[in-house]
């Protein structure tokens, strides 16, 4: 991919000053029309094998691809040394500086300049910036106006080679459409003294400030936020709107930085579903719920967003509530676990809309979603590399890709994101689920049927423990009162299907005595 990437055969002078140290910007000296020519190319390239040339399409640009990142995140680290007298960015008369192991002697008073930027490619190397060409020009001006700030408050930035001082990042986040402004203040420890004229004064430099949080990380990490959290000016979070749906944003949620070419991706997406009304449909890897919202108020009978990440969970909840949105259901799990509980109580879903990280759906998902077997699939990647692995896999399933959108989400850069629509091409086998007769089984009497969530009702009240359907049909299974759909036909090894566990299965085959679809003798199998 490099070899595209980096051609300068066409380049021409950069426009910004630092391109060549900062490196985050691959093509900014590529006239903009010929990074989405390569674009195009790239994908072309890269999903020949998967789908026909007519499911090809365009890649869809910006109209002005230029300080589009609504979330901007700068480190602060100490420089070199200032000669004599305090600098622009030092005072003498500073108070005792604070952070985790911070103390103040003859050797920590000599004055550093501050930097701020952001690092160069592959290292931790601050590249310090006035500007940026691809991130919010008001950000930027907060980032800069905190550490002019810094020494009048005795506000040290923090050395990571020796776990000391005090700030170490701020991350701004500007609402694309409500213009709102959070300011998150990451230091290194609790104790802030001050924090109320600090506050105080940044809001009166930079007025268009919404509210101001402080986040503690002590831990000498690269990862950038740390646990806990305290409000220290406005509300606490700010509100902005995507595709009609307004959506709570704090310091932790998940929200693209580029919020105008989202409404674009998220557009294409729900377009690409065609939902008339009647569908249901599964987000998977939903996050936050915006895409799942989205479709729920864009034609989606009932969406089911799952994701393994409980507080994303609890904020797509919020969402839902924020908006009115009834149609739409959020849990906690693993969406491919939760598409072979669907499968196997017999129940479908119409859409299935996934968006995985950058290391794709793994092939345990992928085999569940093929089980599930919904109509339409609209695949959102982040990394075409590993989409196309997948598209490849889902091929051998019965699906066929149909359409292959691009979504220039980052210019300048060497990112593409891609919107894929697969259908099923062929009929989907279905697998009943009989109750076979008592004198198939040398029973007498009647056998009951009870549903899947009175046996799990019956589980929960009298064993305390919660069973999938999956498990339910399991136990069926083994004693011969129902047929399980084919895990052969399903593609999935045995080393991949689900074991009931021990207490489990005996909690079922009580409930199934209790219902006499089982003898008491059954008890001696547990």
């Amino acid at each position: 991919m490099t070899e595209w990437l980096h051609d300068e055969q066409t380049s021409h002078k950069a426009h910004c000053p630092v391109a060549r140290a900062c490196g985050a910007c691959q093509h900014v000296a590529v006239p903009y029309v010929e990074q989405l020519a390569r674009k195009n190319a790239r994908v072309a390239e890269l999903f020949a094998n998967v789908a026909p040339q007519e499911a090809l399409r365009p890649i869809l640009g910006m109209e002005n691809p230029y300080h589009y990142r609504n979330k901007v995140v700068s480190p602060y680290a100490p420089g070199r040394k200032l000669p004599g007298g305090p600098g622009a960015n030092a005072r003498t008369d500073a108070p005792a500086s604070r952070g985790k192991r911070n103390v103040r002697n003859k050797r920590s008073a000599v004055r550093r300049e501050i930097l701020c930027g952001m690092y160069a490619a592959g290292s931790h190397r601050i590249v310090d910036t006035e500007g940026c060409l691809i991130e919010n020009e008001e950000a930027k001006r907060i980032i800069r106006a905190i550490r002019s700030l810094m020494p009048r408050f005795g506000m040290e930035p923090y050395n990571e080679d020796t776990g000391t001082g005090f700030l170490r990042h701020a991350v701004v986040r500007v609402g694309h459409e409500s213009g709102e402004i959070l300011v998150t203040l990451v230091t290194n420890g609790r104790d802030f003294p001050g924090s109320k004229a600090f506050c105080r004064e940044l809001v009166k430099r930079c007025p268009t400030i919404t509210t101001i949080v402080q986040n503690v990380n002590e831990r000498q990490t690269n990862v950038i936020l740390g646990q806990h959290e305290q409000r220290l000016y406005g509300p606490g979070f700010i509100l902005d709107t995507l595709c009609g749906l307004s959506f709570r944003i704090s310091s932790q949620s998940f929200y693209q930085v580029n919020a105008q070419q989202t409404e674009v991706l998220y557009e294409t997406a729900i377009a690409l579903a065609g939902f008339t009304g009647t569908e249901s449909a599964i987000d998977a890897y939903c996050g936050t719920g915006t895409i799942g919202l989205v479709a729920a108020k864009r034609g989606a009978a009932q969406v089911t967003g799952v994701d393994t990440v409980a507080s994303a969970i609890k904020d797509a909840r919020e969402n839902a509530q924020h908006n009115g949105v009834e149609n739409a259901r959020f849990v906690v799990g693993d969406a491919g676990d939760f598409m072979c509980e669907l499968a196997a109580a017999g129940e479908r879903a119409d859409v299935l809309l996934m968006d995985p990280p950058r290391a794709g759906a793994s092939e345990e998902f992928l085999e569940a979603a093929a089980t599930l077997a919904p109509a339409r699939i609209v695949y959102i990647s982040c990394n075409p590399e590993t989409q196309v692995r997948d598209l490849a896999f889902l091929r051998k399933r019965d699906y066929v890709v149909r359409v292959v959108q691009p979504v220039d989400m980052f210019p300048h850069t060497d990112h593409i994101e891609t919107v894929c629509l697969l259908t099923r091409e062929k009929s989907v086998k279905s697998y009943a689920y009989v109750d076979i007769t008592p004198s198939e089984l040398g029973m007498g009497g009647k056998v009951k049927k009870p549903t899947y969530k009175q046996i799990q009702a019956y589980v929960l009240e009298t064993h305390g423990l919660k069973v999938s359907p999956l498990y339910i049909a399991n136990v069926k299974d083994e004693f011969g009162l129902e047929k399980q759909f084919s895990y052969e036909e399903a593609g999935m090894s045995a080393k991949k299907r689900p074991n009931c566990p021990p207490e489990k299965r005996a909690a079922i085959i009580d409930a199934l005595i209790h219902f006499g679809m089982l003898d008491e003798d059954a008890r001696e199998t547990e």
